[in-house]
């Protein structure tokens, strides 16, 4: 912990309720550009390019793709701001602000599924990037092809190897603390970005700006009833895919000088850098059609194709880099705060961290993701669990105790603390959180389980595409709704 964002720790701090990386922040010091930098590290990885690539997917033309995206970031970046605020004006991270709705203790309820989701998250993120140094790997040790014929638990050897080598380096990053990943991000986001404009020249180049087709659509063309609705469904699944790091982002806004320069971080990151990076997806995607004769939506794929020693170390190393960065800010940061919040003394930030890095291994990534449907049923379920932790924190943030939080109050287990509720517990986010929750995850659940068991032959699995919406929109009106009836956070 550095000295520029030293804690400030009061000696009537429970130590049940306190550490040096819970405690409200003495000196706030990231500027608009930190935040920038933060956004371009959690967009600029192989997900967020295979997202937005497997939308063409859908049927969309290019121009609808691209404001499917713009249109969804800018939703992200909106309520982005929305969680920003609490934690910057307050100096404390997501599971700590989240004590003044759900209690001090209740507030373990949504710091542990945020946890548990970015353990899932977090191996698969480090699986694909070592597919990127498996690229390598092969390239450089021809020999090496051998471990990777060889299969154990659904990995090759050279799996594990590339696997074990991320694993290690990103725990040596994130082992050296908030300063170091500060630093970290704020050079690997724009080192991807020159190499996404060479890959994008390189292949423009080889294929001729007149051979190059952006309508990059495939299946049937969709009338104008059906390009909407599916716009839609594409706008929901970009923000499905960018509501884990949205929803604990105060973890980052804490650090914020001012809540405007947040805000501008925010703007800059999301809406500007997202659109430039979407431009750069669909013009490399296209180009990769005349040059290797078929589309191609994975950059590591790219990447590969392309015959020169040169090209494939460095697309490899970046794509390694760009997705060790989302993954630090988006899977292990978050975790970190969580779990440490559940027992303050016992469970560092760093100790946090390690849990989930142990546990990303145990849940063998590799072998649940490689359905090809798993990209967007994943986002679903990810969203049916995050909305409802969303709309319970703006609503009780911004409506209920209409932006007024008390500091001390959330590091005191005292029975007559403002944030004690019953025995810790606030029992009217719990349940709101529990009403939301059923909703949102059964709208991914039985529109699926419906068909599969043959019950209808009608599909109603486009719902799943809204399931954060309808989780977090849920969870909002249920938490006013028994805020109104029996009042316990603005007493």
């Amino acid at each position: 912990m550095s000295v520029e964002t030293a804690p400030s720790i009061r000696p009537d701090y429970d130590p049940r309720l306190t550490n040096q990386d819970l405690a409200p922040l003495e000196k706030q010091s990231w500027s608009s550009y930190n935040i920038f930098a933060f956004w371009m590290s959690d967009v600029h990885s192989v997900g967020g390019y295979v997202t937005a690539g497997s939308l063409f997917a859908f049927g969309l033309a290019s121009w609808q793709v691209l404001v499917s995206l713009l249109v969804g970031i800018v939703i992200v970046q909106f309520f982005c701001n929305l969680v920003a605020k609490p934690s910057q004006v307050t100096g404390v991270p997501f599971p700590v602000i989240n004590r003044a709705f759900f209690g001090v203790l209740g507030a373990n309820v949504p710091a542990i599924i945020r946890g548990l989701i970015a353990i899932a998250w977090y191996g698969v993120q480090t699986y694909l990037a070592s597919q990127s140094l498996i690229i390598m790997f092969l390239k450089f040790w021809p020999s090496s092809a051998d471990l990777n014929d060889t299969r154990f638990l659904g990995l090759s050897l050279l799996g594990y190897l590339a696997f074990t080598l991320l694993w290690v380096a990103q725990a040596m990053v994130f082992w050296r603390g908030m300063e170091a990943i500060k630093r970290f991000i704020d050079w690997a986001g724009p080192a991807v970005y020159v190499v996404m404009l060479v890959l994008c020249v390189y292949l423009v180049s080889k294929a001729g700006w007149s051979n190059i087709s952006l309508n990059l659509s495939e299946g049937k063309s969709l009338d104008f009833r059906h390009s909407v609705t599916t716009m839609l469904s594409a706008i929901a699944l970009v923000v499905s895919y960018f509501c884990g790091p949205m929803l604990n982002f105060g973890d980052f806004s804490r650090y914020g000088k001012s809540f405007k320069a947040v805000k501008r971080g925010n703007l800059l990151g999301l809406p500007v850098n997202f659109l430039f990076f979407s431009i750069l997806t669909v013009i490399t995607a296209s180009a990769t059609v005349p040059v290797f004769g078929a589309l191609s939506t994975d950059p590591i794929e790219t990447v590969q194709k392309i015959d020169t020693t040169f090209a494939v170390l460095l697309g490899g190393l970046t794509f390694v880099i760009a997705t060790v960065g989302i993954n630090i800010v988006a899977n292990f940061i978050s975790p970190a705060f969580d779990f440490s919040n559940v027992s303050p003394q016992k469970i560092s930030w760093r100790m946090g961290g390690m849990i989930a890095a142990v546990g990303s291994v145990l849940l063998t990534p590799w072998n649940w993701y490689s359905n090809p449907d798993a990209i967007h049923y994943t986002l679903g379920v990810l969203g049916a669990l995050i909305g409802p932790l969303f709309g319970v924190l703006i609503a009780g943030y911004y409506l209920v105790a209409k932006q007024r939080v008390d500091v001390d109050a959330l590091f005191t287990m005292s029975p007559e603390g403002k944030y004690y509720f019953h025995k810790g517990y606030n029992p009217n986010a719990i349940w709101a959180t529990v009403v939301a929750g059923v909703f949102s995850v059964a709208s991914v659940l039985v529109p699926k389980a419906l068909l599969d068991l043959d019950i209808t032959s009608y599909d109603s699995t486009w719902i799943t595409n809204y399931s954060w919406f309808i989780g977090c929109g849920i969870g909002f009106l249920a938490l006013l709704s028994f805020e109104r009836r029996k009042p316990l956070i603005a007493e």
